[in-house]
């Protein structure tokens, strides 16, 4: 339990624990194949975390899944495969935590409380992925041309979600200002920049404390309204 606290469920490796059962298994081969997948790819988060993209090898990966070499390559053709199949997992579990959370509201709940639960949601599941979290903010643009695409593809997407939102919105709140398209994109940018700098200074525990700031930001610009004067 202490592993996942520390790393997240996304970086719980099996290291030092037993490997799956060799030669004949009660498990059917699609279980087995599903679990040395899981295994792989939470080890390649974990590993990356902890070295670096560079420094981590299929070696490593291995030896934390408990998993064999040729596990591995079964599912992966090399270690870029492995890491943005990982990461691309993580992305679009972050982004249905985030839409769930403001579907999860009652029907005709208020639009700041949909902003609200989203940006909530975001930064509690960065807290509580604090290996995830490292990953995707620092390490992926050195992983490669490929990851970094990945990862400015993330703002992009949830660009697309406050623009729904805010056009929802509009609806009920005709003086609420119509922004350009490049408004969200920034507003996206900003957050994940500022996420990133959390990360980065070590203080991923402390991202919750940034929901009101960030609501105010979105607020300011997407609703016209003044920054709150208890928000710092």
């Amino acid at each position: 339990m202490a592993e996942t606290r520390q790393a997240g469920i996304l970086a719980l490796t099996h290291e030092g624990k037993p490997g799956l059962p060799r030669g004949r298994s009660h498990l059917p081969p699609p279980a087995v194949s599903a679990s040395q997948r899981e295994r792989l790819l939470r080890s390649v988060i974990a590993a990356t975390s902890e070295h670096g993209y560079q420094a981590v090898t299929v070696a490593d990966i291995v030896r934390r899944a408990r998993v064999s070499k040729k596990a591995f390559y079964d599912h992966f053709a090399n270690k870029e495969e492995c890491f943005l199949a990982a990461t691309g997992e993580g992305r679009e579990l972050m982004i249905a935590r985030v839409v769930s959370a403001s579907r999860a509201l009652p029907a005709g709940a208020d639009d700041e409380d949909l902003l609200r639960a989203a940006v909530r949601e975001f930064l509690a599941f960065l807290a509580d992925e604090p290996a995830f979290a490292r990953v995707f903010y620092i390490h992926m643009p050195a992983a490669g041309p490929r990851a970094a695409s990945r990862l400015d593809a993330a703002p992009r997407r949830f660009a697309e979600l406050n623009r729904r939102w805010h056009e929802r919105a509009r609806e009920r709140h005709p003086d609420w200002p119509a922004v350009s398209p490049e408004a969200y994109l920034a507003l996206a940018g900003a957050t994940a920049e500022l996420a990133r700098s959390m990360v980065y200074a070590g203080r991923t525990d402390a991202l919750p404390d940034l929901e009101d700031t960030l609501v105010a930001l979105n607020l300011a610009v997407l609703a016209g309204r003044p920054w709150p004067p208890g928000v710092r």
